[in-house]
């Protein structure tokens, strides 16, 4: 993997990342590199962020674990942060995300890992995971959906604005949304601001690499035939089928997922659930909570 040239970050933002952290890229295949940022070390932690954000999103988890003995990887996703940009819209499909990652999690040669999930990231990782459950050996789940929608479910407005022909790519294109706006979906929305704010809409910043937002928002299902539905059930089985040690942290103040907590409770019966008054982004609020919960589950899989 190291033979892969890394991308160069601005240093106002390799200060704001972890102390001692470690970046590399990966040849993923389809001509796709995949960045990645690493701290510590020990037993492996697959940190998977979602859209519009990249590793940066963990970077204070990452910190907060230090000291713990974990080898904490956090990729970006294909089409986010410093990883490859596809050009077209119709390469962005969970199975191609989850055969993406799926051959970095092949690279790392681990024996097991915990997977710690939040948005888009929770699909893709349990998606990639599907082909090798015998490495999952504990989970940790923040505000995504792993499991197809019911068939009454009504899609949020943010994507079914995001399905509207020509407007939808003139405002996710050329106005950069919504990584502009990712403080709006917070719990205290102080919490993603200046630089932070700045970071996250770094990667995104030229027309040319920020296709990404919008294919993603248009992968999340609008029926019960949209091609992401198929791949979700492979999510779902996974989850269900699991009975390592598993733990949810959730922001109640999630105007996006936030009402997907009682399927999430009902598909991990077993699992220890921390409500929080965090938002979306919830690992910019509660890094301590998500930190915990980690540590937690890392004590009863190891």
């Amino acid at each position: 993997m190291n033979n892969v040239s890394t991308p160069t970050i601005p240093e106002w933002i390799e200060q704001m990342l972890p102390s001692g952290h470690r970046r590399y890229c990966a040849d993923v295949g389809d001509g796709k590199i995949m960045h990645v940022m690493e701290t510590g070390k020990g037993y492996p932690v697959l940190m998977l962020h979602g859209n519009p954000t990249w590793a940066f999103l963990y970077r204070r988890i990452m910190e907060r674990l230090s000291g713990a003995s974990l080898r904490c990887i956090a990729p970006d996703l294909i089409g986010l942060g410093f990883s490859a940009k596809p050009g077209r819209m119709d390469e962005h499909t969970l199975e191609n995300h989850a055969k993406w990652l799926g051959s970095l999690i092949d690279q790392l040669k681990v024996e097991g890992l915990i997977f710690v999930g939040q948005d888009w990231g929770g699909p893709i990782g349990m998606r990639a995971l599907a082909e090798r459950s015998r490495l999952l050996k504990g989970l940790v789940i923040l505000n995504t959906a792993i499991m197809p929608p019911k068939p009454d479910f009504k899609p949020t407005a943010f994507h079914k604005f995001s399905n509207m022909p020509l407007i939808s790519d003139l405002v996710f294109r050329l106005f950069h949304f919504p990584q502009i706006a990712l403080h709006k979906v917070q719990g205290d929305p102080d919490s993603i601001k200046g630089d932070v704010a700045k970071a996250y809409q770094y990667p995104l910043r030229k027309f040319k690499n920020n296709l990404a937002p919008l294919a993603l928002a248009r992968m999340v299902p609008d029926s019960v035939n949209h091609p992401t539905v198929e791949p979700l059930k492979k999510c779902q089985a996974l989850a269900q089928n699991f009975d390592g040690p598993c733990e949810i942290v959730w922001g109640k103040k999630d105007p996006i997922l936030g009402r997907v907590l009682p399927r999430i409770k009902q598909l991990l019966p077993k699992a220890n659930v921390t409500e929080t008054g965090a938002g979306h982004f919830l690992q910019e609020e509660v890094p301590d909570l998500i930190a915990g919960a980690i540590a937690r589950v890392a004590k009863l899989a190891t």
